[in-house]
């Protein structure tokens, strides 16, 4: 098939030639109010959201229980439709694109949900769950038990014979994440948006599936989005954290640069939450701060980080976004901190 009828009803986008994904100025709000004399409620889950994705590359997407994480996650794979800006997949513009025209994406990029009994059917055994997409996308029957038998190799449920039969009731739970990542993965995506992968799994099981999924991401050379709440683990699976809060990106990084050197107050008090026993790797913002995340159905003005932030002026940080600033080559921050020309010696 030719590039032109692959691109027919997309508008065309010059890309890096690197670059699998980018998301521009990002919005998806949910409308939970209708009113007749009144204006319309919204939770605005993502607001105004920008970052870009390498092939090959792993990010993780790291913020707070209700930051916008997952439906940040569910939008770039437009399982949502967004409200506003833009997505780009391979110099094509699929945010406003009809669901017949989303079918090449439906193959290229794939999601690892949070849950895997919920996301598995409990009346399907293995055979038929992994069948299922590759029926969907004219797969040849032939072809189909190659790639079902390969795919339950790849995750590891070993010998296959004894897994096909199966329905997931009678998988443990790391067995069903398993097969949730060999669904994800049968159609050989270019991108995978694993949703909190390994938090309903016993800790030890957590770091088996995180080890599978960065040997698949590194053998196939998949673009990942890692979203946790847990910056601990970013080390081992990212080279690229961004960090959400109240739907807004207010640092992002490569790791070990953001790991070495939070600048964002919020990014300090992640880092501060993950137990540590040696004291001499906690950083000066020890304290966590007062109150809970904003309500995203009316968020505070400003940086919406401020109400809880000891470092806001009062006047400014309340009063108006702050810009996003590169502080040092590839590490952006939003904060006035930055903005007003500190260097952020917190």
């Amino acid at each position: 098939m030719g590039t032109g009828s692959l691109n027919a009803g997309f508008t065309v986008e010059n890309m890096e030639p690197d670059e699998l994904l980018k998301v521009l100025d990002l919005r998806m709000w949910f409308e939970v109010r209708k009113g007749l004399f009144s204006r319309p409620v919204y939770v605005k889950a993502v607001d105004g959201v920008n970052l870009a994705l390498r092939r090959g590359e792993a990010a993780s997407l790291v913020g707070e229980s209700g930051s916008g994480k997952t439906s940040l996650g569910k939008t770039v794979l437009r399982l949502y439709e967004p409200t506003s800006g833009r997505i780009i997949f391979e110099g094509r513009d699929i945010t406003k694109a009809k669901p017949r025209d989303l079918k090449f994406y439906r193959r290229e990029a794939s999601l690892v949900q949070q849950d895997p009994y919920g996301a598995l059917p409990p009346f399907m055994n293995v055979r038929r769950i992994l069948e299922e997409p590759l029926k969907i996308h004219g797969v040849e029957r032939g072809e189909r038990e190659k790639l079902i038998c390969s795919a339950l190799e790849e995750v590891k449920l070993t010998p296959v014979e004894d897994f096909l039969g199966k329905f997931p009731h009678m998988l443990s739970g790391g067995q069903q994440q398993r097969l949730v990542i060999a669904r994800a993965m049968i159609l050989r995506p270019k991108l995978i948006v694993a949703d909190e992968p390994v938090s309903m799994l016993d800790a030890s099981v957590r770091v088996e599936i995180l080890t599978l999924l960065r040997e698949i991401q590194r053998r196939h050379n998949l673009s990942v989005i890692y979203i946790t709440h847990d910056l601990s683990t970013t080390r081992y699976f990212s080279e690229k954290i961004f960090i959400m809060y109240a739907g807004k990106i207010v640092e992002k990084a490569e790791t070990r640069e953001l790991l070495r050197k939070p600048l964002h107050p919020y990014t300090q008090v992640l880092l501060n939450a993950i137990p540590d026993p040696d004291p001499k790797n906690r950083f000066t913002l020890k304290e966590v701060p007062p109150g809970e995340p904003p309500s995203l159905i009316n968020p505070p003005p400003g940086c919406r980080f401020s109400p809880r932030c000891k470092f806001a002026v009062k006047g400014l940080c309340n009063a108006e976004d702050p810009p996003e600033v590169e502080v040092e080559s590839e590490h952006f921050v939003s904060c006035w901190l930055y903005a007003q020309g500190n260097k952020g010696n917190l």
